[in-house]
């Protein structure tokens, strides 16, 4: 069936047009190109050359997920579409790129979402960022809960790009008007409240549970096994179900735990008919379940999510665990700080901090926190509060929990100016 699909496009026209009709025939629900000179893709393109060097346009495309499965409250059924649907887009990205093969043109294709580059860890370790490639695309627009909507389809897809060396002629058009109904049911679904009703979002919460079994939470959980000591003790920490949960991730696929922003979000021309025609059935039919249900719910000590848990959800059992994420370096530990600020312990804090970071790895910045908010300036900027002048590998050792922090102070490697407690109160914002 691919071989006579390749062999009807033999003519297709040249540019943006073709390349959609070609990403059609082989599988895709819909397909949107972008040129790679596109300011949209600024952050990406020099990255996007690296790998793929004669790039010259972007074919964005979109697979539709079943929906029945995505919203059941079974975790099992849900990934089980999850899986099948991501490999289904990485089927339709190679058949694009052996169809333009087949014409002498060139195309690379970076998968879906695993495997992954995980030499790079814990930085950027994917190859491809396809949300703003969409977008870009005209294939739909974020959502409140961080997700692509498609103006059909809804959140129900999943996405794919496909790197070509044909230049596209049309400017990109994205969407005029945004999906998202602003309905904030996927606030009321999230079991961590990572996603906040003014539009905040808290990476570390969605991370540390829906991701338990992947990359960060995979290595909390081997630490976990390697402290235990033995077997008797391993279970005192990890339930004999977590442990199947783990295996059977490992064995089959990572597992998402939640997803459930994706299971009762109502936009999409496919999808809103039922929410518009009876909100209180869609409501009692998607949404309920999922609140209702109990499960544990993984959060890192002292979090915000930890304590959403414990006043919005008291039936779910909120586990305490290590995201895994240990930064590296110090520019890896100052790109984690938005990810991992949690604005609720920031409370009243109102500080600003100068970071001076010598040895090896030299470099200066200024951390702000004032009215729950967090800023990071490089280089240092006005009066600070607390400095902290350290030598970069004894602070990421004493971050990753393989230095004492009270001893580097004594050996002078690290050097404090301004109220210590200042750094306590900084270490709150951002429990690991």
């Amino acid at each position: 069936m691919r071989a006579l699909l390749r062999s009807s496009q033999a003519s297709l026209p040249p540019g943006a047009a073709g390349l959609r009709e070609l990403a059609l025939a082989m599988g895709a629900d819909d397909a949107g190109v972008v040129s790679l000179g596109e300011p949209a893709l600024d952050e990406q393109r020099a990255g996007i050359l690296r790998l793929f060097p004669f790039a010259k346009s972007l074919v964005s495309f979109v697979v539709r997920m079943n929906r029945a499965n995505i919203r059941s409250p079974a975790r099992s059924v849900a990934n089980l579409e999850f899986h099948h649907a991501g490999d289904e887009c990485d089927e339709v990205a190679r058949a694009i790129v052996r169809a333009l093969e087949d014409k002498g043109r060139q195309a690379g294709f970076p998968s879906m979402g695993f495997p992954m580059e995980a030499d790079n860890w814990p930085g950027k370790i994917w190859v491809i960022s396809h949300k703003p490639i969409a977008v870009a695309a005209g294939l739909g627009h974020m959502g409140l809960h961080r997700n692509v909507i498609h103006p059909k389809f809804g959140n129900f897809i999943l996405l794919g790009t496909v790197a070509v060396d044909v230049e596209s002629e049309a400017p990109a058009r994205p969407l005029e008007t945004n999906p998202c109904l602003s309905c904030k049911l996927c606030v009321a679904a999230c079991p961590t409240g990572a996603i906040a009703p003014d539009g905040h979002f808290d990476f570390s919460a969605c991370y540390t549970h829906n991701y338990r079994e992947f990359m960060g939470g995979f290595a909390d959980w081997t630490e976990t096994v390697a402290g235990a000591g033995n077997a008797k003790n391993y279970r005192a920490r990890v339930r004999d179900s977590e442990t199947v949960s783990m295996w059977q991730s490992l064995a089959f696929g990572p597992n998402y735990k939640a997803a459930y922003c994706l299971a009762v979000c109502p936009a999409g021309e496919d999808v809103i008919g039922a929410y518009r025609d009876d909100k209180k059935g869609f409501l009692e039919t998607f949404l309920d379940p999922l609140q209702g249900k109990r499960e544990t719910v993984y959060v890192i000590p002292g979090s915000d999510a930890e304590s959403y848990v414990a006043r919005r959800f008291p039936h779910k059992a909120a586990k305490r665990v290590g995201s895994g994420l240990r930064p590296t370096n110090v520019d890896n530990f100052l790109g984690f700080l938005p990810a991992l600020f949690q604005r609720g312990q920031a409370g009243k804090l109102n500080a600003s901090y100068h970071f001076i970071f010598t040895g090896e790895s030299r470099r200066r910045a200024t951390v702000v926190i004032a009215d729950r908010k967090l800023r990071i300036i490089d280089g240092l900027a006005g009066a600070p509060d607390l400095t902290v002048t350290a030598d970069a590998a004894t602070w990421i050792a004493c971050l990753r929990k393989e230095a004492s922090l009270p001893l580097a102070m004594l050996r002078f490697k690290i050097r404090l100016r301004g109220d210590p407690r200042l750094l306590l109160a900084f270490g709150r914002c951002f429990p690991a």
